[in-house]
């Protein structure tokens, strides 16, 4: 797919969640951020079905909502939630574990059906409480540093990377891109403070940025795996130019809890 492809998809994709992120109330981001937590937990499940294993993707789905309830409704505690889900679950697969074919794959779809609310709903869901907690700025912030890093880790990995950092998974990353990257997301952080939050310790977003980047490049590859199992390039080819949601989201899976309990931790004291 070509670069003027990709840059209009990417315009495209902005255009559409700007004013969400920015004038939405919050019930609304949150009912988008369902929509894609849906759509990349939809792709994960075809991707396990591709190396024939068969999570239940309705159950699944239904999770994930359970999931995303306990973060809208403070009424409705997580752990609730979780033990709504287990009761759930396995109340399901005894009564549908019926036959010895259903036997043979009881273990990969009850595993991977939970597994993938996990990965997808449960990380996720962070964003919303970021915007909610936080405020929408700090939203700005995390994406900053996340596609500067990104950016970065990509520009120096590919001109000067030598030493392969995750071969299995995404043999193209290497160690000097994961630093350039680690760099570039902590001037990301830098710019991001200065221009829209100017009075918030310079030091602690650095440190917050840093870490925030290192999530990532650990969630990234983590997707990677998933396809590589599944012997796929890309999640889907939902977004033209980009793959799937699931490509889109993947390094936001581990660096929203991560961005949130940092910000608990040294801003939000």
């Amino acid at each position: 797919m070509s670069m003027k492809q990709r840059t209009k998809t990417a315009l495209i994709l902005i255009g559409v969640l700007f004013p969400v992120i920015q004038f939405a109330p919050a019930w609304i981001f949150f009912l988008l951020l369902q929509v894609v937590i849906i759509g990349g937990l939809l792709e994960f499940y075809n991707l396990s079905n591709k190396r024939k294993f068969y999570p239940k993707k309705l159950l699944g789905c239904l999770f994930a909502l359970i999931v995303g309830g306990t973060f809208y409704f403070d009424q409705f505690p997580f752990l609730l939630g979780f033990t709504l889900i287990t009761m759930i679950t396995f109340v399901y697969f005894v009564v549908d574990t019926n036959s010895l074919e259903k036997l043979a794959l009881f273990p990969g779809s009850f595993s991977l059906t939970v597994a993938g609310v996990v990965y997808v709903s449960l990380t996720m869901n962070f964003l919303y409480w970021i915007r909610r907690d936080f405020g929408v700025l700090w939203l700005y912030l995390l994406f900053t540093v996340i596609f500067l890093g990104d950016t970065g880790a990509y520009l120096i990995g590919k001109a000067w990377g030598r030493r392969k950092m995750t071969p299995i998974a995404s043999p193209n990353k290497t160690w000097e891109g994961a630093v350039a990257g680690i760099v570039w997301a902590v001037f990301g952080g830098w710019l991001a403070r200065t221009v829209l939050l100017p009075r918030f310790p310079w030091l602690e977003i650095m440190v917050i940025s840093a870490f925030v980047h290192a999530a990532a490049q650990v969630a990234d590859p983590l997707e990677s795996l998933f396809k590589r199992a599944a012997g796929v390039k890309d999640s889907s080819n939902l977004i033209p130019g980009h793959g799937g949601i699931l490509d889109r989201i993947d390094s936001f899976t581990l660096a929203s809890p991560v961005f949130y309990y940092l910000m608990k931790l040294l801003i939000m004291k």
